[in-house]
């Protein structure tokens, strides 16, 4: 069965929201009155009305500072009656109050002033009567909700300060107080998450003007939402379920949901939130680190349907986004993910039983560095000189879980100035396989080659690849035709291994082998 539940990037994101708080707030109590030389201070003084217009002491009030000597920091006053004082320095705040109610059922009330001049004594009062419902629900009205989450960013002097409230239920009341202020200085989002039985909806909203939000009603339709299916492989000896994550891109919370694999699970979303990130935790088998990867943000529109596949053969070396080899000086620093998804999502961690990577120069061994897969650094003399890297990955397992993948680059290089990207390339391999990561015995399978790094573009001067049955004691050539090659499958239970030699326009090499990319079956 399904499950869902709280997921371990919102847990995090929940860790980081607690941490701005603790950065902007002080000790709790009033900023100490001035002195002959200290600043303009004045008397804030706070009241609260709960929903029935009497006075409460449940709340928990935040003043922030924008500008002016109280810029930064944050001061919680309190009083039981209700009624609180605060002296601060002259300059602007930020305000925001929270009244928790008296039931679940009741719900809360969250009031915000986004612009307080404290250019006098002042009084404000927070009123829970002025705030209307926050009503964000999805088009399944059976749908059953996990969480939400509503923040203000208000923006003065080119300074930005962040105060959120995190909803355990869809009853949240939201409210404005005070003036305007300066127009397009205010942002507010909401993000809240419904579950089905087979789908998560993440349904957000962000709003920019001079006011904080009275109340937010969004009701989207079906066709207003964008699918993401997230879809997870199944590796020989891996147990267990995969969980997803989904959150928008920036500060926010995020939902999870655990799923069997092989399979997949849904997640409908809103594009106007703006784009959406995922995270993928793949099982393993006992006793070994959790896999993890990520994919955004990724920008959708609605009625549109997009599948993140994870976690799928054949597994090998990417060179996609930061990923690369770099010269800095005398430094030279490999990043070339071995154990990339089909997909070509890297893993944040690999399930590995050795890795290693070696640099000769001119011939002579240079160093050798064990650790993660692709990545390791080493000190190299200034001069011109011929280098090649080998980096090696061991895996356990099965046929068909990729047991080794091997990249060796050659090319030359001096010592350079600043930070520079050196000339090597990776092949990807990505046939149609079964979500168990299997082709069917016997038969042709069709095998996609594409080229990243320096080769790219056109760049390939040669490109050979071979097929091995026999876990790579012995290669059969395949031509590249069409930017692919064909393999006859053996019998069923075999692993099929795949190599790629390149060598680019400029002379520079590779060398790729992945010992059982894929089995049949």
């Amino acid at each position: 069965m399904i499950n869902s539940s709280v997921s371990r990037s919102s847990a995090s994101r929940r860790s980081v929201l607690a941490a701005l708080t603790l950065t902007l707030a002080l000790a709790d109590g009033a900023i100490p009155a001035a002195h002959a030389a200290g600043p303009e201070t004045y008397t804030l003084t706070v009241r609260h009305l709960d929903r029935a217009g009497r006075s409460t002491g449940s709340y928990e009030t935040t003043v922030t500072g924008l500008s002016g000597p109280g810029a930064g920091r944050a001061v919680k006053p309190h009083g039981d009656s209700g009624t609180t004082t605060v002296r601060l320095p002259k300059g602007r705040y930020l305000l925001d109050s929270y009244l928790p109610g008296g039931s679940a059922a009741a719900g809360a009330d969250w009031v915000v002033q986004p612009r307080l001049d404290l250019d006098r004594n002042t009084t404000v009062t927070v009123d829970a009567r002025t705030t209307a419902p926050v009503d964000v629900s999805p088009p399944d009205r059976s749908a059953d909700f996990l969480q939400g989450a509503m923040f203000v960013q208000v923006t003065h002097g080119g300074t930005a300060r962040v105060v959120n409230r995190l909803a355990g239920s869809p009853r949240l009341r939201v409210g404005h107080l005070g003036p305007a202020a300066e127009a397009g200085s205010v942002k507010q989002w909401y993000d809240a998450y419904w579950t089905t039985k087979n789908t998560t909806y993440a349904l957000g909203d962000s709003v920019t003007g001079d006011r904080a939000l009275t109340g937010l009603t969004r009701h989207p339709a079906a066709k207003d939402l964008a699918t993401v299916r997230v879809q997870g492989a199944a590796r020989p000896g891996a147990q267990g379920s995969a969980t997803a994550d989904v959150q928008p891109a920036g500060l926010s919370i995020g939902a999870s949901r655990k799923f069997p694999v092989p399979g997949a699970t849904t997640f409908l979303v809103t594009p106007g939130r703006g784009p959406w990130e995922f995270v993928y935790w793949a099982p393993t088998a006992p006793g070994a680190p959790a896999t993890r990867y990520t994919a955004g943000p990724l920008a959708v529109r609605a009625g549109s349907t997009t599948t993140l596949a994870f976690d799928n053969p054949v597994l090998g070396p990417t060179l996609t986004g930061r990923h690369r080899v770099v010269r800095s000086g005398n430094r030279l620093a490999v990043d070339v993910p071995l154990l990339a998804d089909g997909s070509g999502h890297a893993p944040s961690a690999s399930a590995y039983a050795t890795a290693s990577t070696t640099l000769h120069r001119d011939g002579k061994p240079v160093g050798t560095r064990s650790g993660a897969p692709g990545r390791a650094e080493f000190t190299v003399p200034p001069g011109r000189a011929s280098y090649r890297v080998t980096s090696t990955a061991q895996r356990k397992g099965a046929s068909g879980a990729a047991t080794r993948v091997t990249a060796a680059w050659t090319f030359v290089s001096r010592a350079t100035t600043r930070p520079t990207p050196l000339p090597v390339s990776v092949v990807r391999f990505s046939p149609r396989l079964a979500p168990g990561g299997t082709a069917v015995a016997g038969g042709d399978l069709r095998i996609p080659v594409a080229v990243e790094g320096a080769a790219a573009g056109g760049r390939v001067r040669s490109l050979k690849v071979s097929v091995s049955m026999d876990g790579g004691k012995s290669w059969t050539r395949v031509p590249v035709e069409r930017d692919a090659v064909t393999v006859r499958n053996p019998r069923a239970g075999t692993g099929v291994s795949l190599r790629a030699e390149l060598t680019d326009t400029a002379g520079n090499t590779l060398a790729q082998t992945v010992v059982d990319a894929y089995r049949t079956r």
